[in-house]
């Protein structure tokens, strides 16, 4: 009896678990570039005495989902969305070079071009840097320049290129932050066949209507284990009353 409630108890657990990365993929649907979390659930044979019937499961969530987000036309100057496969490098709050595909810029204070989040823009020798008065214009292969106000369009100066990258999805983790990192640490190479599209972003990746049925269903499997929780303690009530006397 025991072995039936535990086993529903942690059947109901991981089911929260993913509604948890389902709700988190709903609520960045709006995101710019943002890549779902993909889940599965992990079946762990229980050990111990009598016979190997009987297993848990275990939420894990493997990998985010790689496929494309739509597309939308901005016609900002500082927007640009990654064509294809690929990624914007930026310089972490650690330090460290990380990805992103929200290509949402814009130039801080300093003079700094970042990304809407705050991250620095990472080019082929650190951040990049920008006039704070000057026309900032991003072509596909990532080149920044800028025409300084008043100036004619034959003293554009070249302010940098901003770093691409294309590594195997397989090597890249999110971080907390949203980020991606390389597995193993250190920084990728640059792709110099990674395009982008200027005056326009990447929406997020998120199948709305998918996840909201997602969450439907979770919400009846466990209600599911919550009756057999309710049957699991009902048979228990009986079996104490048909052996109580003789006891």
């Amino acid at each position: 009896m025991d072995r039936v409630i535990y086993l529903a108890m942690g059947g109901a657990k991981q089911i929260l678990v993913r509604q948890e990365v389902v709700a988190h993929n709903l609520a960045n649907a709006g995101t710019t570039g943002f890549r779902a979390q993909m889940s599965a659930f992990r079946a762990v044979p229980v050990e111990g005495a009598g016979l190997p019937t009987r297993a848990y499961v275990v939420e894990t969530t493997p990998a985010v989902s790689l496929a494309p987000g739509p597309m939308e036309q901005t016609g900002r100057a500082l927007d640009v969305a990654v064509l294809g496969a690929g990624w914007i490098a930026v310089q972490a709050s650690d330090g460290e070079e990380a990805y992103t595909r929200n290509g949402r810029l814009q130039v801080n204070p300093n003079g700094v071009l970042i990304t809407g989040a705050g991250h620095p823009v990472m080019g082929d020798s650190g951040p990049i840097t920008a006039p704070l008065d000057a026309r900032i214009t991003i072509a596909p292969d990532g080149s920044v320049s800028a025409l300084l106000n008043g100036q004619s369009g034959a003293n554009v100066m070249p302010l940098g290129r901003i770093k691409l990258v294309n590594p195997p999805g397989a090597e890249l983790l999110r971080g907390e932050d949203g980020l991606f990192r390389m597995r193993g640490g250190g920084a990728a190479t640059a792709d110099a066949a990674v395009r982008l599209a200027p005056g326009a972003l990447e929406g997020s990746n998120v199948n709305v209507v998918e996840a909201m049925i997602t969450m439907i269903g979770l919400a009846r499997q466990f209600d599911l284990h919550m009756r057999l929780l309710g049957n699991a303690e009902a048979n228990e009530r009986q079996a104490d009353q048909l052996l109580g006397p003789a006891r």
